[in-house]
């Protein structure tokens, strides 16, 4: 099915208006709203975008391990996934006839060191090169994330990955050779991408590998693990990491690379179900706990108060040297943001249970009735203000620090090409962080999750977020642009006005 917008501007305008979108509102914002150095890209990661996880000398990752023994819906896996490790100059090719002007994706530590350390696979660094080399001769901007979820097996099982502090060497050593090997050419880095969810989704619930959780609190079926404290080790082990990766950075690439390096985090806005003031301090509650877990280590050397009040003893302490190390081990911060939801105090209610969620001692509520935006048949809310908010509660906790929407993507339906609510979706999300920019946040790039439909990490292959259509039946694995392709294409070329020009496949827009 191919999906064209007529040459005619009364048509444009009729097309976008069948898209819930005014005249008024396809006008009022275009590219050259933004900042000039201000970026618009999209992205994958290594293990959802690559395949091939046994080819060329690739050890296996935990996320393998995971998806081999049939944890993932419909028993899928990622070995093939989207097939990006053979199929990325064409890739590279849509993303340059889409107008992408930067790509975020991730570098599988099992590729590139298969050991977890020592010898460096040449087929793993001739792989990222050529990528890398294709992405710079059309002009469009690397951003690479070290560690996005997969992790060496080896390492895991040599000492238990990130509960032991000896990955922090190994951490060391393998961003030493992505920045020797890449820095040349990549001028932004992001060590590792959301530890926040990493830590609990694998340490707290038992949902991820390595699939650590204890009873009574997860009563899944982990084979080990103490959900009462390994939450708060791993990321401890994590900062860490990141600080240490930081630091070897700026003490010795830095200074001729002159890329940035920071840290991604997940985040939501939460909203208090009522204006009761536990109600609104359990929304406070939850920035500390989620959020503020990992940036305020970045930015005061230390967690939240009300993480040592809550958490006690299980909540490791930095030494005074760790602390240092910590505090500013950033340049910038990236963010993923799909959604805000409704937060409910919880503090009074009995458990005698202590873990990460009962010291957060609030409830999380995706929905009350449809009020907040327009709610997804996933029941995650489309909430653009909410972003808006994040931003400015960002800016005036921790200093206004640069930020990298990194994450920002709709979870649609397999084989729709027609994806108009995605279009809505974006479109609101880009608005509300131009209001942020105009409200003085420092915002510097603005990422699509995702590029093209790849392997999620909870549903595998039955959900969509690509702006590109794969056909995942077919073993050719085959690319077909949705219609959000051609509107971000549209988006990216829009110069102060509209008129329609067709490149190479896809409809773009430019000034007149």
């Amino acid at each position: 099915m191919r999906l064209l917008l007529s040459s005619s501007l009364p048509l444009l305008l009729l097309a976008l208006a069948s898209l819930g979108l005014t005249q008024e509102a396809a006008i009022k914002y275009s590219r050259d709203d933004f900042p000039s150095d201000f970026v618009f890209g999209a992205g994958t990661s290594a293990y959802q975008y690559e395949g091939a996880v046994a080819e060329d000398g690739r050890s296996p990752s935990t996320w393998d391990t995971f998806t081999h023994a049939g944890n993932m819906p419909n028993k899928s896996t990622g070995d093939v996934a989207s097939d990006g490790y053979h199929k990325y100059k064409e890739d590279v090719k849509l993303m340059s006839e889409l107008g992408l002007e930067a790509y975020r994706f991730s570098i599988s530590w099992s590729r590139l060191l298969p050991n977890g350390r020592g010898a460096v696979n040449p087929k793993g660094l001739e792989y990222y090169n050529g990528l890398i080399n294709e992405l710079i001769e059309r002009g469009i901007q690397p951003h690479i994330t070290l560690h996005h979820v997969e992790l060496p097996q080896v390492l895991e099982d040599e000492y238990g990955g990130w509960l032991s502090p000896k990955i922090i060497e190994d951490m060391k050593e393998y961003a030493d050779v992505c920045f020797r090997e890449f820095g040349d050419r990549v001028s932004h880095w992001t060590t590792i991408n959301e530890p926040n969810i990493l830590t609990l989704l694998s340490y707290e619930f038992g949902l991820t590998p390595p699939r650590r959780c204890s009873f009574p609190f997860r009563p899944f079926n982990c084979s080990a693990g103490n959900s009462s404290v390994e939450p708060y080790i791993a990321m401890h082990n994590v900062l860490l990491a990141h600080a240490a990766v930081v630091r070897l950075y700026r003490t010795k690439y830095q200074a001729f690379q002159k890329g940035w390096i920071g840290l991604n985090v997940y985040t939501f806005w939460p909203i208090p179900i009522s204006n009761s003031s536990a109600n609104v301090e359990a929304a406070k509650r939850a920035t500390d706990f989620i959020m503020g877990w990992v940036i305020n280590p970045l930015v005061f050397g230390d967690y939240p108060e009300i993480m040592r009040e809550k958490a006690g003893q299980r909540l490791p302490s930095f030494t005074k040297g760790g602390s240092e190390e910590v505090k500013g081990s950033f340049d910038f911060i990236g963010l993923n943001y799909y959604t805000s939801a409704y937060v409910k105090d919880s503090s009074n209610s009995p458990s005698g249970l202590h873990d990460f969620t009962a010291d957060m001692s609030l409830v999380i509520i995706v929905s009350k009735n449809g009020t907040i935006g327009q709610i997804l048949p996933t029941g995650i809310n489309i909430y653009p203000p909410g972003l808006r908010n994040l931003l400015r509660y960002l800016k005036q906790e921790y200093g206004n620090p640069p930020i990298y929407i990194y994450e920002n993507g709709y979870e649609g339906v397999k084989h729709i090409l027609n994806d108009t609510d995605r279009i809505d979706y974006l479109d609101r999300y880009i608005r509300s962080t131009l209001d942020a920019i105009r409200d003085g946040s420092n915002v510097r790039g603005y990422f699509v999750w995702s590029f093209l439909d790849v392997f999620e990490l909870a549903t595998g292959y039955e959900s969509s977020y690509g702006l590109y259509y794969v056909d995942f039946s077919n073993v050719e694995r085959k690319r077909q642009p949705k219609l959000s392709a051609r509107w971000y294409s549209n988006f990216l070329a829009n110069k102060n006005g509209i008129r329609l020009k067709q490149r190479s496949g896809i409809q773009r827009v430019y000034n007149q």
